[in-house]
């Protein structure tokens, strides 16, 4: 999990968008928010599902998994509300597994065809992750993963992506692996950065606005010949905030 420079981050993420619509349907992403709500601030929220121990991993790791303005990258996870995005979709039947066939047996030790197999809902599978990893920093490192200084998170989540960290090892009886934690936790991080706002990620449109996304206006009709052309309007959301 190397950092891109700013001109492949951007590139990344136009490319990573194309998949988002179909990412979030299949994860049964909450459509429903406050349209006229304003976005909070990232410092005066109070997460309805993440504990304040677990709160400070997930800020912490989408700090790395999509570094911020002082890094001179752009907009980042955190500017965006990205974790906001991500606790209020733990309430959400997405955090709940509510749309997923979840009765057993599950083939714990059969092929990676058959898709997921775990008794967990994406609730389960965030605190399971989050304590196993920070189980694995104390014993690795004597500190917490929020503690870290930002190469040695870096090469945590690199562990975790590569399936490095042995979650049975630290505890883990239903063979949720490290490599699956972090896929989760990747996966939400770039819809909470790429969805619309009303959603609770992606504050004021930064991302949009990076990109050049026009989001959700009504008629493009004045541009479909246009090729190769920079689309001038700022984007709207679907709360009808524009940028």
């Amino acid at each position: 999990m190397s950092q891109p420079d700013n001109t492949s981050r951007r590139a990344f993420l136009r490319n990573t968008f194309t998949l988002i619509p179909t990412v979030g349907l299949a994860g049964g992403v909450s459509l429903t928010a406050k349209a006229a709500e304003a976005p909070p601030n990232l410092s005066d929220y109070q997460p309805a599902f993440f504990k304040s121990d677990e709160w400070a991993f997930l800020l912490a790791a989408c700090d790395r998994l999509i570094p911020g303005e002082s890094e001179g990258k752009g907009p980042g996870a955190l500017d965006t509300n990205v974790p906001i995005f991500i606790d209020r979709q733990m309430d959400s039947p997405y955090g709940h597994a509510e749309r997923w066939y979840m009765q057993g047996p599950f083939v714990l030790d059969g092929s990676p065809d058959l898709g997921f197999q775990y008794p967990y809902t994406p609730r389960d599978v965030y605190q399971k992750g989050i304590a196993l990893t920070q189980a694995y920093c104390q014993k690795q490192y004597g500190k917490r993963f929020e503690q870290l200084d930002a190469a040695t998170r870096d090469q945590v989540l690199q562990a975790l992506e590569a399936n490095q960290v042995d979650f049975a090892a630290l505890g883990e009886t239903q063979k949720l692996e490290a490599s699956e934690f972090f896929s989760s936790l990747l996966e939400n991080t770039k819809e909470g950065y790429l969805a619309d706002p009303i959603h609770g990620g992606n504050k004021h449109m930064a991302s949009w606005k990076m990109l050049g996304f026009p989001g959700a206006r009504a008629s493009y009709r004045d541009w479909v010949d246009q090729h190769n052309v920079d689309y001038p309007l700022g984007p709207v959301s679907l709360t009808g905030e524009r940028g």
